[in-house]
């Protein structure tokens, strides 16, 4: 259900409040919240949605936070945003 959709049907179970069912406006009210709960987030194809959780898996992060990295690295590649840049003198892993 789309948030206009749950939006209408909110405002309807207000005008007809005396006749809707306890059962009813509980379901309402979850979808609401449900809703608003997510609605920081992105709605991707089922394939890429899998991927992304794969993903997040991998990382160790949630999936918002993988989608977050995946955007700035890609607008820094894509000159979009200013690439970050390393320390000189600060400590880094390996060698080289």
């Amino acid at each position: 259900m789309t948030i206009p959709d749950t939006a209408a049907l909110l405002e309807d179970a207000a005008d007809r409040i005396a006749d809707i069912s306890r059962a009813d406006i509980q379901i309402m009210l979850r979808r609401a919240a449900l809703l608003l709960r997510n609605s920081g987030s992105i709605a991707f194809d089922d394939d890429v949605d899998e991927a992304l959780r794969d993903l997040s898996g991998e990382f160790g992060k949630t999936r918002n936070d993988t989608v977050r990295l995946i955007v700035r690295e890609w607008m820094e590649k894509n000159t979009y945003l200013p690439v970050h840049e390393l320390d000189e003198d600060g400590d880094v892993d390996g060698s080289a």
